[in-house]
């Protein structure tokens, strides 16, 4: 996690020991466990993944030995994440003059989800429950003591969390009042004081964020006025009276990302906006005039809404602006910047490379650099000396010129839009052979996209000789408002059609075996899976259900308490269950009511603890085929939530996949 931006065991269950004791272990654990799967079925399943591969499930989703490195403020001491032999994923500081080590946070049943640097001395960390995302911010010193729990209250989640540089505070914003609605507060994180900062009562149309300067003074916020209309408060400094801004639209995109403290105009921010354009831009703008200033960066045919400014000891200058167009693509402005950028991209050619951290006075950098083929490699860079060394290589079992490439697609829908995607092609497919294909489509779906880059999924699936086929379809994020709001309420309608229309132009390109063609996604792409196991049947071989929804009403009814204010955007972007035809559609396109209409083999994954697709969704399919006589194997983890972050379930998770598969393309 940056801090400057918004937050993101028990073992597998067996039917045999359930039925031992079923009363109370039906109380402990959620959704229905007599439909888990045993641990001979997963075992079945996987033995199916047979061959002489040169790579396993391990080479690819076994964490690195150690990762996300940072640099302290100060530049002398370089902090990372070190797997043990039991997968934890302990932090450790090193001292760079003396070479001492220390392990600083210690990772025990839960994950530590993020970490990162408050001060020179100090370090924080986000952890929840099981992947229940309650998220709580801890802060601990570089020797691990004075460990604390920043937000110590039951049930609560972070939305946001800002450090307030060269002080010992930060902002968080959290639902400790109202479970629906988020509040700031500023913290000591040497004493954990906490003072609240405002008040947000109002259900119907609360305060969605808030605006602080680089000081941590509240500038702004932002109401959610009936979950449609969006309403930007600003403080006038002479004043100190809040005025509107500017009230738009949900759909519609005018958002500030930081103020502009190169400036000597106090009320002069960056800020993303799509008002009067399709693609997102970025603008300098004056809050308190109401009035763009001057364009700083737009293109014509993606979203750009991301931007890089330096640190108090260049003036907070603006160093780059980035976003993801076929691939990632950074725009130097300072001239600081463009000599690192220039040196870089002479350095690493064709590959993606990013700042992952630097010290205050940006005299140390860490480049992370991927590629389709690259995992990641970080580089220490003295901006000073102009030299690059190797710091850690992420994966070096995975040799690059072992690994598929990743290649950017393009296609018409049969209505006529562009769609982009995204193929990843084995050998085999290049040399002219028909390959098996994976269709995976993204989660979300609004506002997502598939990126280009190194993904372990797409080579695992190409070192078994499979391609995958990832398509951006309408809904889809980063191609404007126009693609973006031409997928709402056509979810398992339109946006399958897309899915399928990117089917048929990899089938067209002579690279897929049409007989052997299997669908797998997470989230929205787990339903996208159901839907195209219902919308097209005799187009896939199996699919596989990955914490997916089957029944839109019971999603609806399940969203967590903080999701609740966002509920008039969803009716827009999916369906309005209030209306009668609506609710017609929704019934038509929630795969649980169309269950005589799947034929091909489904295989059902579920963390027990999620919070956004609840274990009633995959229970609910799973017990109705099955009542059907449809098998279905049921794998469920009640140490997750929302997609597995364990090292051994991801493990198991993909070994079974793997023999999903293969079971059904050798039929």
């Amino acid at each position: 996690m940056n801090l400057n931006s918004k937050i993101l065991g028990i073992t597998q269950v067996v039917i045999t020991s359930l039925m031992m004791n079923a009363q109370t272990t039906e109380n402990k654990l959620p959704g229905d466990p007599t439909l888990v799967s045993s641990k001979a079925t997963i075992e079945k399943l996987i033995s199916y993944d047979k061959g002489n591969f040169k790579y396993k499930v391990e080479d690819y989703f076994a964490r690195p030995k150690a990762s996300q490195f940072k640099i302290s403020p100060d530049g002398l001491y370089l902090s990372y994440k070190e797997k043990d032999k039991d997968s934890k994923n302990h932090v450790y500081v090193k001292d760079l003059k003396s070479g001492k080590i220390t392990k600083a946070l210690v990772e025990k049943d839960d994950l530590i989800r993020s970490y990162g640097w408050l001060d020179k001395k100090r370090l924080f960390y986000t952890q929840d429950k099981g992947g229940n995302e309650n998220i709580h911010l801890y802060a601990a010193d570089i020797d691990g003591k004075n460990l604390k729990d920043l937000t110590p209250f039951e049930g609560i989640t972070l939305n946001s969390v800002r450090l307030i540089k060269d002080t010992e505070f930060v902002i968080v914003s959290m639902n400790k009042n109202n479970k629906q609605i988020f509040e700031p507060y500023k913290i000591n994180f040497n004493t954990g004081e906490i003072t609240q900062l405002d008040e947000n009562k109002d259900v119907k149309s609360p305060i969605d964020d808030y605006l602080f300067d680089r000081q941590g003074n509240l500038r702004g916020y932002t109401i959610l006025e009936n979950g449609l209309t969006t309403k930007l408060f600003y403080k006038d400094l002479q004043t100190g009276k809040f005025n509107l801004v500017k009230a738009t639209d949900w759909k519609d995109t005018f958002s500030v990302i930081s103020f502009n403290d190169n400036s000597k105009n106090k009320d002069e921010v960056y800020l993303v906006t799509n008002l009067g354009s399709d693609k997102s831009r970025i603008v300098l703008y004056d809050l308190k005039k109401n009035a763009i200033i001057k364009k700083v960066y737009s293109n014509p045919t993606f979203d750009v809404s991301s931007i890089a400014q330096a640190g108090k000891s260049r003036n907070y200058e603006l160093d780059y602006i980035s976003y993801n167009g076929i691939k990632n693509e950074t725009i130097p402005v300072s001239k600081f910047y463009k000599e690192i950028h220039d040196k870089l991209t002479s350095e690493f050619g064709d590959k993606q490379f990013g700042i992952a951290s630097s010290d205050d006075k940006n005299e140390k950098l860490l480049v992370v650099v991927d590629s389709d083929k690259l995992y990641g490699k970080y580089y220490e860079y003295d901006t000073k000396t102009k030299t690059i060394k190797l710091l850690f290589d992420l994966m070096p079992q995975l040799k690059e010129e072992d690994m598929a490439e990743m290649r950017p697609i393009q296609f018409k829908s049969r209505d006529g839009l562009t769609i982009h995607g995204y193929i990843t092609l084995p050998k085999a497919a290049l040399n002219g052979e028909k390959v098996p294909l994976i269709v995976n489509p993204h989660g979300g779906p609004q506002g997502i996209r598939d990126d280009w880059g190194f993904n372990p999924e797409t080579q695992l699936f190409a070192s078994r000789g499979y391609a995958t086929l990832q398509v951006n379809f309408r809904i889809s994020g980063g191609y404007g408002k126009e693609f973006q709001t031409s997928g709402y309420k056509q979810i398992g309608r339109k946006a399958m059609d897309d899915v399928e229309d990117g089917v048929k132009y990899a089938i067209e390109q002579g690279w897929i075996d049409k007989n052997k063609i299997a669908i797998y996604g997470g989230s929205h792409g787990g339903y996208a899976t159901l839907m195209g196991l219902i919308k097209t049947p005799d187009l896939y071989a199996c699919g596989v259900d990955y914490v997916g929804v089957s029944n839109i009403f019971t999603f609806f009814d399940s969203f967590p308490e903080y999701w609740k204010p966002y509920k008039e955007m969803v009716k827009q972007i999916w369906y309005d269950l209030d209306n009668p035809e609506e609710a017609k559609i929704a019934k038509e396109v929630s795969p649980v009511f169309q269950i005589d209409k799947i034929k091909k083999p489904l295989f059902v994954v579920q963390g027990a603890n999620d919070p956004r697709v609840n274990i009633n969704e995959s229970d609910q399919i799973v017990k109705a085929l099955r009542s059907k006589g449809f098998e279905v194997p049921y794998m469920v983890k009640y140490d997750e939530g929302h997609g597995f972050g364990k090292e051994p379930n991801r493990i198991e998770f993909y070994k079974s996949m793997l023999g999903f598969f293969a079971e059904n393309f050798n039929k």
